[in-house]
């Protein structure tokens, strides 16, 4: 009994050894044998392939393909998670094994993508006929034309014969915290998905050039280089999202690997200076807060020289540039619309609905970049959405920003032109018509008047009663004019009290003493319930250009003197300028007679008094019929 007790438990010893052998001869043997086959199987044209890969991390970024998949004593991988974010750095390089199995009916040919346009650089290593490693290389830092697959991102094409199991080995290197995308799929649905995919972008990019030209044609004919400026903005973020979404390295510069590499950090620099500009722009000048105004103006006059300086900074250290400065941006941005749409302007508010989704977008963008968060289709693509809701609206922003512009700039204008008060013609500007009208009388003869009218009470009115009513008289005395006269009619403020008036197409005095006593008599009739009751007196003189014509300026003083020589309570209060007084000229005479004849002397005029009133052609025809 007590020998077999012995012997069961030597058994029982020597069976956990074995375990415990067993064990550690599994530990030793790798990961690799318990690692999952991914088939390739035509019923399940796509994967994602990133929790079935075993990963280890070459720190000196020295190791060859031979070292890791060929030696003994190879680096130890380990199992991957599918949302792991990588820091390498500049040295270190990231290996991943996948084990790839194709189904013997499969038919269509598969490709290992890696979906994320900003990759530095990516090696995939896949063993020839012969049995010898065969290499292919794409990313930001090689020329987009040498890619195995040119487009947007890396594709590889996987060459595995129908038998067996086979080895896929990928090398990354990337300077920044960065989670890797991996799918596998076959080349007709990762065609067909590249398909769609440069379909939204196009439909992104079409609807962005339409923008482009509509705002330049639009700067163009209206002259307002707003619109430019908003064309420049939208130009900037279309080469942003072109960049981010790998489509500018592919169809723009693929032959330039160095910018392909610092294109998107430069002009995502650029881009959020250009839109917190933009919106600054947009928001106008308020009377509160100026110290942040002007923080969030030169914050987006530095994107120039902070784009610039990115291409010679350390690329981690550029990568935390462009992080903070993004965040900056949105931050201002943000604040500088809510400010505005809380002082009750509705420009505020489509500044901030339009900018808004682009915020959140690009810091979705910023935490992937700076590796916080794994990349995703919506950290990807959210830029691209954001701008297609911005853009639009801040352009209605635009629209009504302009719009208010061009309405001071015409009250601008107009009071240039205008009387500020009475809202009639500019004095300067009624001598230049009245200039016009007296060289049209010279030249063509056309007739005209000119009348200047003073109200004679005006300043007894402001003595009185003070300024107030003193303008409200001229205001009256302005809508009394207008019922009585046409709408070609001219009128002018030529003076404190007195307006002038010019009737084209009068060649007589009656119409202008029609409408001077029709004047004169509204303005003796006060309006009813006014408080002071007061009356408007009003002197008129005038002036036919039939009768009268000489120079502007003789006309308009004589005009002036005439109003002036008028008494306060003059009982002729409508006065003309006389006509110019002319001398007849002389008949023709014969030939047998001379001048003396006809024209008698001065003695000869003086001695008879029925040669003073007798004209001078008469007596020269009597003298003739005398011989």
């Amino acid at each position: 009994m007590r020998c077999a007790a012995v012997w069961g438990r030597a058994a029982l010893w020597q069976a956990f050894a074995t375990l415990l052998l067993g064990g550690s001869l599994l530990l030793q043997a790798g990961p690799a044998q318990a690692q999952p086959v991914l088939a390739l199987n035509d019923a399940n044209p796509v994967m994602d392939a990133r929790a079935a890969a075993l990963t280890w991390i070459d720190a000196d970024g020295q190791a060859a393909i031979e070292q890791v998949a060929g030696a003994k004593n190879g680096p130890v991988f380990s199992p991957a998670a599918a949302d792991t974010i990588y820091s390498l750095g500049p040295h270190a390089a990231l290996w991943l094994h996948y084990r790839f199995a194709k189904a013997s009916g499969s038919r269509q040919d598969w490709l290992l993508a890696l979906p994320l346009p900003l990759l530095d650089l990516a090696t995939v290593y896949q063993r020839g006929a012969a049995g010898a490693w065969t290499s292919q290389t794409a990313g930001d830092t090689v020329a987009v034309s040498s890619w195995p697959e040119p487009g947007r991102y890396g594709q590889f094409e996987l060459n595995l014969p129908d038998n067996g199991v086979h080895d896929v080995y990928v090398r990354i290197q990337h300077m920044t915290e960065v989670g890797i995308p991996v799918r596998v799929s076959t080349r007709s649905n990762q065609a067909q998905r590249l398909q769609l995919e440069y379909l939204a972008i196009g439909v992104v990019f079409g609807a962005l050039v339409l923008l482009i030209v509509a705002c330049a044609v639009q700067s163009w004919v209206y002259r307002d280089k707003a619109y430019g400026w908003y064309a420049v903005y939208a130009s900037i973020m279309a080469l942003v999202v072109a960049a981010w979404s790998g489509v500018a390295g592919h169809l723009l510069w693929s032959n330039f690997s160095a910018w392909n590499n610092l294109a998107q950090g430069c002009l995502g620099i650029l881009g959020g200076g250009s839109a917190l500009l933009v919106v600054h722009q947009l928001c106008g000048v308020g009377t509160r807060h100026k110290w942040f105004e002007r923080i969030a103006y030169w914050t987006g006059v530095a994107g120039l020289p902070l784009a610039l300086l990115y291409t010679v900074l350390e690329r981690g250290l550029g990568v935390r540039l462009i992080g903070a400065y993004l965040i900056a941006v949105v931050v201002l941005g943000v604040g500088r619309a809510y400010m505005t749409w809380r002082r009750q302007d509705v420009v505020g508010f489509w500044v901030l609905a339009a900018f808004t989704p682009l915020a959140l977008a690009t810091l979705l963008v910023v935490t992937s970049v700076l590796g916080l968060l794994s990349i995703s289709w919506l950290s990807q693509y959210g830029l691209m959405a954001g701008l297609v809701i911005e853009v639009p609206l801040l352009l209605v922003a635009l629209n009504l920003r302009s719009r208010e512009r061009h309405a001071v700039e015409a009250r601008e204008q107009a009071m240039s032109s205008q009387d500020a008060l009475t809202g009639l013609l500019a004095a300067h500007l009624f001598h230049d018509r009245f200039k016009q009208v007296v060289a049209r009388a010279q030249r063509y003869k056309e007739p005209a008047a000119v009348v200047y009218i003073e109200l004679v009470n005006y300043r007894y009115i402001k003595k009185t009663w003070g300024t107030a009513v003193a303008e409200q008289s001229l205001l009256r005395s302005v809508i009394k004019l207008r019922r009585i006269l046409r709408d070609v009619n001219t009128v002018g403020r030529i003076d404190e009290a007195c307006f002038g008036l010019i009737l084209e197409g009068v060649a007589s005095r009656t119409p202008v003493t029609e409408l001077a006593a029709r004047l004169i008599a509204a303005g003796l009739m006060p309006l009813k319930g006014l408080k002071p009751e007061v009356v408007l007196q009003f002197h008129v003189a005038g002036v036919l250009l039939n009768e009268r014509l000489g120079s502007p300026e003789d006309i308009s003083t004589a005009l002036a003197d005439l109003l002036h020589g008028m008494a306060a309570r003059t009982r002729r209060p409508i006065r003309f300028l006389e006509p110019e007084l002319t001398h007849p000229m002389p008949l023709a005479t014969d030939s047998g007679f001379d001048g003396a004849d006809s024209m008698p002397h001065a003695p000869e005029a003086a001695e008879s008094p029925q040669a003073v009133r007798t004209p001078a052609p008469l007596r020269a025809v009597k003298s003739h019929s005398n011989r």
